[in-house]
């Protein structure tokens, strides 16, 4: 009993004062402040001094706990008494109703520390003091009882619904009280288990008070509750006020089984807990309590910053539109505590609606013309329909003709539009709710907000996927332009060929050099394959090549074609890339040059070590390139200066440099030719080793 006792008073001073704490920033505000403050600040002292009696036994703190339960009592008739003083212009009857209440209050705690003293200097004067206290305590609860009754009596209505919870919350605490002392005055002596838990009763009256101290603003500067805040403690409440009444029914169940009471005390505890369990994990408990809450204590039914929040980071957190749309169903679900809903899509094709994801409810296979009533009622008008409502009152919805598909849903509650601007991308379905919902202004602003900032997030989601799908396709369609332009120059070579067969088709030599050219063409044909099938990125890491070997190759390919190519390479340099890559670009910027320069011109190709890069310089005395087309057009794709060019060698030829960590410059003049250099990274073989072990993890 001790124990039960330390923690209950415990509980009554901690309680009082942490609230204490948050209305210390404002308690010079006002009268009402202050008196608030210091019945709250006495209602701690309270607490801690029965805490220290109940821990030590020491008769002082005995009687510091009767003093201040004496005098934290009449501060709250004070503040009682100050929240309903009378108006100046009020009739007389009410001010000598308010200054009685004020006498009798006075008389109260006079009388009880008149008992006190007497008790304490053992001067009783023929009666016995303990009684006096007894009867002076019963008297204050009764008299706390009245200020309550004459206070929702005789307040403004605006101020009515302020101090109910006040009201619920002290009158509470004194009606135990009321029991308590009325019990030990009719059996000369005090309920050891009512006394124990009297601290427990008196600390769940303190949620009640700040909710009333979060609606009267001149009551505080900073106490601001949540309704989560209010919903956790009147869960709290409840929940005490629960196992109060189950502890005394397992206390008189015991007292009066005889032999089967212990037993029967124990299967009531057992029933009693279970039954709490599910009811703490029963949703439509919380969602009835919710609304109780919402609807009798708070100017407005919701908590809207609570709500957007939650709201709009359920709608950040999802990656894709199907799993989006079953949280885009929650959110909204969440609003009315409805139990399940489903989300409803525009077709790709703007046609129709089709179900695009939905929770505890079935699969639909149904699509919604986008011409129907339906739509066109959600799209013109952006109203919520309330299902029961147009059962009842069809003519509110004026010309509306619901779908025989939609009336077949499972409990269809609410029908809730989600629009990107003006236009109707999709609308949400949702379930009845697990408890009675008002479905007021309140909800159908709420919903329609939402709805709108979810037809927002689904309509750029879908757009950012259509993006990528474009994007997707751009690349394909620049992979396809590289290969026909690989094809174009693989076409030239074959033709060339052919030209030159009706003249040689009786050399041998010719007919050797026709096949090769053939089998290169074929190979260059099946890498095209593969690099539109694998994407344009080359399946195999870089490697050594040969520049001089390359460079030899291009000259002895170009003079079979009539065309003469000087090389200056003296040292042989191995650089980092593909080789059938890197001979494409090299022999690209050569053919450049040969077609840009006439017969007989110079076109050469010098290959030097620059640092740690292989340099590779093409150059040629042909027509050149204006400033213009170098700073604004080379390297673009489908830009040239050929009449049947398709600007897509340079282009290509530029990037893939660009990937091997490599640079490409060139330095032209109309009319006097064009220098194009290219520095690529030298092979080396222990590091491209590492580096290559590293990648595919595997050590030595």
């Amino acid at each position: 009993m001790e124990t039960i006792s330390a923690w209950s008073y415990g509980l009554a001073g901690f309680a009082y004062a942490i609230f204490g704490i948050f209305l210390a920033d404002g308690w010079k505000a006002g009268v009402r402040s202050r008196t608030l403050f210091l019945a709250v600040t006495l209602s701690a002292l309270w607490g801690i001094t029965s805490l220290a009696f109940t821990l030590t036994g020491f008769s002082v703190f005995l009687s510091g706990s009767l003093l201040t339960d004496l005098m934290r009592y009449g501060s709250w008739f004070a503040f009682l008494l100050v929240l309903e003083k009378p108006h100046p212009d009020s009739s007389s009857e009410v001010s000598k109703r308010w200054k009685m209440l004020r006498a009798i209050a006075i008389g109260l705690v006079a009388f009880g520390f008149a008992s006190l003293l007497m008790a304490v200097t053992n001067v009783g004067f023929g009666v016995q003091p303990q009684r006096l206290i007894l009867l002076d305590a019963l008297g204050t609860s009764v008299f706390s009882l009245v200020l309550v009754e004459q206070l929702l009596r005789n307040v403004t209505p605006d101020l009515r619904w302020s101090i109910k919870p006040l009201c619920l919350g002290f009158g509470g605490a004194a009606l135990f009280d009321l029991y308590l002392y009325s019990d030990a005055l009719l059996f000369n002596r005090i309920d050891a288990d009512a006394f124990s838990i009297r601290g427990f009763v008196h600390a769940l009256a303190v949620p009640l008070i700040a909710i009333s101290t979060s609606r009267s603003r001149d009551w505080k500067k900073r106490v601001v509750l949540s309704q989560r805040a209010a919903l956790q403690s009147a869960s709290l409440v409840v929940t005490g006020l629960y196992l109060l009444f189950i502890s005394a029914a397992g206390y008189y169940v015991r007292y009066f089984g005889g032999d089967w009471g212990r037993a029967l005390q124990i299967a009531v505890m057992f029933v009693a807990i279970l039954l709490l369990a599910m009811l703490a994990l029963s949703g439509s408990m919380r969602a009835k309590l919710r609304v109780l809450i919402g609807k009798h204590f708070f100017s407005y039914r919701y908590d809207y910053r609570e709500e957007w929040l939650r709201f709009t980071n359920t709608l950040s957190a999802q990656d894709g539109v199907s799993e989006m749309g079953t949280h885009v169903i929650k959110g909204l679900a969440d609003m009315v505590e409805s139990p399940a809903g489903t989300l409803w899509l525009r077709d790709p094709s703007e046609r129709f609606f089709a179900q695009s994801a939905r929770w505890n409810l079935p699969v639909s296979e149904t699509t919604e013309d986008a011409t129907s009533s339906l739509c066109r009622f959600l799209s013109d008008s952006g109203w919520i329909i309330n299902l029961e409502e147009y059962r009842a009152s069809p003519g509110r919805y004026e010309q509306l003709l619901l779908p025989k598909w939609l009336i077949e849903v499972p409990n269809a509650w609410l029908v809730v539009p989600l629009a990107t601007g003006s236009e109707l991308i999709g609308f949400v379905i949702l379930a009845t709710a697990r408890t009675p919902v008002e479905v007021n202004w309140e909800v159908n602003d709420l919903l329609k907000t939402a709805g709108r900032q979810a037809g927002a997030f689904l309509g750029q989601m879908q757009t950012a996927e259509a993006l990528l799908e474009a994007r997707k396709f751009d690349a394909f369609n620049r992979m396809s332009a590289f290969v026909v332009h690989d094809l174009k120059n693989i076409v030239a070579q074959l033709s060339l060929m052919l030209k030159n067969a009706e003249r040689h088709r009786d050399n041998p030599e010719f007919q050797q050099d026709m096949l090769m050219t053939v089998e290169n063409s074929v190979e260059r044909m099946r890498q095209l394959m593969m690099q539109l099938r694998e994407g344009a990125t080359p399946v195999d890491s870089p490697r050594g090549v040969d520049l001089g070997a390359i460079v030899h190759r291009i000259q002895a390919a170009k003079m079979r074609q009539g065309r003469s190519l000087e090389i200056d390479a003296t040292e042989k340099l191995i650089a980092k890339g593909h080789e059938d890559r890197v001979e494409r670009v090299i022999g690209h910027v050569v053919q450049n040059a040969l077609d840009a320069t006439e017969q007989g011109g110079d076109v050469r190709v010098s290959i030097s070590r620059q640092d740690s890069l292989a340099l590779v310089v093409v150059s040629d005395t042909g027509h050149g390139m204006s400033p213009e087309f170098l700073r604004e057009r080379l390297f673009k794709p489908f830009q040239t200066t050929k009449p049947a060019g398709m600007g897509i060698g340079a282009y290509e030829s530029f990037q893939y440099v660009q990937e091997l960590g490599g640079k490409v410059s060139v330095d032209s003049e109309v009319n006097a030719g064009t220098r194009v250099s290219l520095l690529l990274p030298l092979f080396v073989a222990g590091n491209e080793m590492n580096s290559t072990t590293a990648s595919t993890g595997v050590s030595a």
